[in-house]
C-alpha cells in the first residue's frame, strides 16, 4: 500500500515538472519582442547558421539543403560564423530568438563534444536546443601529406615514432570530434607526444596547411573536396573510421582493417533550434525537410561527397540520438582528459 503512494506521488511530480516546462518555454517566447504566431510562419527569410568558416563541410550539408527546403518553406539564406571549433556559431544561435527564424546546422562535435569538455561551455545543448531532423551522417578521413611515405595507420605510428616529434594533425577546433579521434588514436597508438595537435578555426585551413606542407595530416570530414584533393595526389587518405569502405574512395582501408576498431566514429549533422521555440514551427521545419530529403537528386548530391542522407528522422527521434551519445560519450571525454579550457 505504501508502494503504491510512493508511485502515485512521483506521477505527481513528473506532471508538475512538465506543466512547469511547459510554462517556462512559454513565458520564454512571450518575453521575446515581436515573435509572431506560429500559425504565420514562415512569414520572412530564414536564417541557417553554419558555425565552420564558408567551403567546408558544413556548406556542402547546409546550402544544399537550404537551396530545396526553400520552395517548401520559402527563402533560406544561410550565415557562416566559424570560431572556437563551431561553439561561436552554436552559441548565437542558442541566444537568437526561439520563433524559427534562427536555425542552427550543428553536429556531433557542437552539439556533443564541445559541451563535454568545455570547463565553462557557453550554452548546454539539452537545456539551449531543440534537435529537429538528422540531415546526414558522415565519417571522418586521416590524411596526410602526399610527401610521407605512409598508406596506413600502422605505417603512420611506425614513421611517427622513428621520427619523434615531427608531425603534426590539424582540426577544426580543441574539442571537436575529430579532436576526439585523434586523441584516442595517440592513446592508442603509444604517440603521446609525437603526433602534435594543432586547432585550427575551420576545416579549410587546416586542409590549406597540409595541402601546402606546413602540418603533416588532419582528421577530417569525408566531404567532396577532401576525395577530390586526394583523387588529384594533393594529400593522401589512409584510413577512414567508417565501419565499410566509402563508395566514392573504395581504396581506402578503414580503421577496422588497420588494426584500430576503437577509432570508430560515425558523425552526423542536423538542423537545431532555440529551446523554446513552438512544437508547430518545430514540426513544419521537420516535415518540410523530410519531404526534401525524399529528393532522389538530394540524395545523390550527398551520397556523391561521402555523406548518407537520412530519409527517416524527425526531432523526437533526432533527440534521443543527442541525449544517447552525450552520455555514452561523457565517460570517454572524461577518461583521456580531453579539455577546452
Amino acid at each position: 500500500m505504501i508502494g503504491l503512494v510512493l508511485n502515485t506521488q512521483k506521477m505527481s511530480l513528473l506532471s508538475r515538472r512538465e506543466l512547469l516546462d511547459k510554462a517556462a518555454r512559454i513565458t520564454a517566447l512571450a518575453a521575446w519582442p515581436g515573435c509572431v504566431a506560429a500559425s504565420d510562419y514562415p512569414s520572412r527569410p530564414i536564417r541557417l547558421v553554419i558555425p565552420y568558416t564558408a567551403g567546408a563541410a558544413g556548406d556542402q550539408i547546409g546550402r544544399p539543403w537550404a537551396d530545396r527546403i526553400a520552395s517548401l518553406l520559402g527563402p533560406i539564406y544561410v550565415e557562416n560564423i566559424g570560431g572556437a571549433g563551431g561553439a561561436i556559431g552554436s552559441a548565437a544561435v542558442a541566444q537568437s530568438a526561439p520563433d524559427g527564424y534562427s536555425l542552427l546546422l550543428g553536429n556531433g562535435s557542437t552539439q556533443v563534444m564541445i559541451p563535454l569538455s568545455s570547463a565553462q561551455p557557453a550554452y548546454d545543448t539539452v537545456r539551449d536546443f531543440r534537435a529537429i531532423y538528422r540531415l546526414i551522417t558522415t565519417t571522418l578521413a586521416f590524411a596526410v601529406h602526399p610527401s610521407l611515405p605512409v598508406k596506413d595507420l600502422r605505417e603512420l605510428v611506425a614513421f611517427a615514432s622513428a621520427n619523434p616529434g615531427k608531425l603534426s594533425y590539424g582540426t577544426p577546433g580543441v574539442g571537436t570530434g575529430n579532436h576526439l579521434i585523434g586523441e584516442m588514436f595517440r592513446l592508442q597508438s603509444g604517440l603521446a607526444t609525437d603526433f602534435v595537435h594543432v586547432p585550427y578555426r575551420g576545416m579549410s585551413s587546416a586542409t590549406n596547411d597540409l595541402v601546402s606542407g606546413q602540418i603533416s595530416a588532419v582528421i577530417a570530414v569525408v566531404s567532396s573536396q577532401i576525395l577530390q584533393l586526394h583523387h588529384a595526389g594533393k594529400l593522401r587518405l589512409i584510413a577512414v573510421t567508417s565501419e565499410q569502405r566509402l563508395s566514392g574512395a573504395p581504396e581506402i582501408p578503414t580503421v577496422f582493417e588497420s588494426g584500430m576498431p576503437g577509432l570508430r566514429y560515425a558523425g552526423w549533422f542536423g538542423l537545431f533550434a532555440p529551446r523554446a521555440t513552438p512544437d508547430t514551427i518545430v514540426e513544419q521545419i521537420s516535415r518540410a525537410t523530410r519531404t526534401a530529403m525524399a529528393d532522389p537528386q538530394l540524395q545523390e548530391s550527398y551520397r556523391s561527397q561521402g555523406l548518407e542522407p537520412d530519409v527517416d528522422s524527425g526531432p523526437d527521434k533526432f533527440q534521443r540520438l543527442v541525449e544517447d551519445e552525450l552520455t555514452r560519450l561523457a565517460p570517454i571525454v572524461k577518461s583521456i582528459g580531453l579539455k577546452r579550457d
